[in-house]
């Protein structure tokens, strides 16, 4: 079993940035997406931002402001959340896929393995 775990996570205002970091138990290959996923109180978790090889996609809510990376070597994936509001508010999730993928998935269903979450509060 496959296992991550997120850590980063804090309080801060409106404007501030954070960084995220995620570590996984194993080395994937860097065509296997990896990405982050958000969930607040109430809400669907949802597609923040993903990362395969070279590829990054993200989120419109966070474009922008938002960047993925990986170090594979490292086992290690972030995700630095810059100009961060309130509505950034969440629990954040790293995923991952031992699946070989030729694009990066969006739906929480194409991942299956998962991180513990870490939360962020964004305070105005």
């Amino acid at each position: 079993q496959v296992q991550l775990e997120e850590s980063g996570g804090g309080s801060v205002q409106a404007g501030d940035s954070l960084r995220l970091s995620c570590t996984h138990s194993r080395w994937f290959f860097t065509t296997y997406p990896m990405a982050w996923f958000r969930q607040a109180p109430g809400k669907e978790r949802e597609f923040v931002a993903g990362i395969r090889w070279k590829s990054t996609d993200y989120a419109d809510s966070v474009k922008g402001r938002f960047t993925i990376s990986r170090d594979n070597a490292q086992n290690a994936m972030y995700l630095q959340m810059n100009s961060l509001r309130p509505e950034d508010t969440a629990a954040y999730y790293c995923a991952a896929t031992s699946r070989n993928r030729y694009s990066i998935p969006a739906s929480v269903t194409d991942y299956e393995h998962w991180g513990q979450g870490t939360q962020v509060t964004v305070s105005s």
